[in-house]
């Protein structure tokens, strides 16, 4: 009995058995079929059923640098500058410096800066073929610090002249000269700013200026800055030199500057409206040093023998506050607002002088020439 009893049993376990083994199997092996559908499932739509795989996006083509350089580069020049100083024991030294310059016209004339020129004993211009010159003739007119030097030299390459009013922001640009004295160079970048007013001196300012982040270092002011087309669109001036600051360099607008460099060309000088003062800016500083009545203004420091400011009895000490109703906040405002007017005109200027305030009538007269 126990005999079969035994072989029953152990069928029954392996039966047993085999059914749970199927059953884990049917548990652990995943379905393979998809999901039924739904309406909700059926009914959704890309975000954007248009949409496509970008291309490949194309490189911005820079300018061709080298082909503007090569066009005006003969027209570059480099100057060289001699000023002799004397010492306490009237011993002579001799001081050289190093300027930047380029040719207008054929026949001689070259523009560059007042300031590259400004008192020295002798002016030599080396062209790009190494010829040297002696200057001929230097006229300057420190208000906008350009100058026009001709020398003994006929046929030369002469730059074309762009328009500075057509340049925007981020427009390219090269800047060419005797950066450094070594030679001319090339530097290139962005206009970065339009009409920007600078001081470059104690009671100078230079107005309609560009700013560039084009490399402008010493020996490249009186070169010019280029637009793509090879056209002169600024004369490089000054370039700011703080700690911190960087990649801002300045240059005059030609369509300030032809005006001027025609004058310095046919007349020899600049003829202005004229008031005949010495002017400084009036601050916080100033009023407080002299005791004036108002923080703003130009500040009459002397005035001219025979001057218009004479006649209408200005004097110094004075501070200009208004011309015509123009408000006056600073000797570069005063300039600035007495260039816009003509020769001979009338205006009312008011002024203060101590801690009362007056109006004057008077005519501007012509500039006189520079003192030789």
């Amino acid at each position: 009995m126990v005999k079969r009893i035994i072989p029953a049993v152990v069928s029954v376990m392996l039966i047993v058995f085999i059914l749970s083994l199927g059953a884990c199997s049917l548990a652990t092996v995943p379905s393979t079929s998809p999901p039924p559908s739904t309406s909700q499932n059926a009914s959704i739509m890309p975000i954007n059923p248009t949409w496509t795989p970008p291309q490949t996006l194309q490189q911005p083509v820079l300018p061709d640098v080298s082909e503007v350089v090569a066009k005006v580069k003969p027209a570059v020049v480099a100057i060289n500058v001699e000023i002799v100083t004397y010492d306490v024991f009237n011993q002579p030294t001799k001081t050289e410096g190093a300027g930047s310059g380029w040719i207008i016209d054929e026949a001689g004339y070259i523009v560059t800066n007042n300031h590259v020129v400004a008192g020295a004993d002798s002016v030599t211009v080396t062209l790009e073929d190494g010829g040297n010159f002696s200057a001929q003739k230097v006229q300057t007119d420190p208000l906008t610090d350009l100058a026009v030097i001709k020398i003994d030299a006929q046929n030369l390459p002469a730059l074309d002249i762009g328009d500075s009013s057509v340049l925007e922001i981020g427009d390219w640009l090269v800047a060419v000269g005797n950066a450094l004295g070594m030679g001319i160079s090339a530097t290139s970048g962005i206009v970065s700013a339009l009409d920007v007013s600078l001081a470059e001196s104690p009671g100078q300012t230079l107005f309609g200026l560009i700013q560039t982040d084009a490399a402008i270092n010493p020996g490249n002011s009186g070169g010019p800055l280029i637009n793509m087309a090879g056209e002169v669109i600024g004369i490089n001036s000054i370039k700011i030199a703080q700690v911190g600051v960087e990649g801002m360099g300045y240059a005059i607008s030609i369509n300030e500057a032809m005006p001027v460099i025609e004058k310095l060309i046919t007349v020899g000088y600049v003829v202005r409206p004229w008031l005949g003062v010495g002017l400084a800016t009036v601050n916080q500083m100033v009023a407080s040093w002299y005791n004036l009545a108002v923080d703003t203004g130009a500040l009459v420091t002397d005035v001219a023998s025979g001057s218009p400011a004479e006649k209408a009895g200005l004097r110094a000490g004075d501070v200009i506050t208004a011309v015509d109703g123009k408000e006056v906040a600073s000797a570069g405002a005063l300039v600035q607002i007495l260039n816009s007017y003509q020769i001979g005109q009338n205006v009312e200027i008011a002024y203060w002088r101590g801690q009362t305030k007056n109006n004057a009538s008077l005519t501007l007269g012509e500039s006189p020439p520079p003192e030789s």
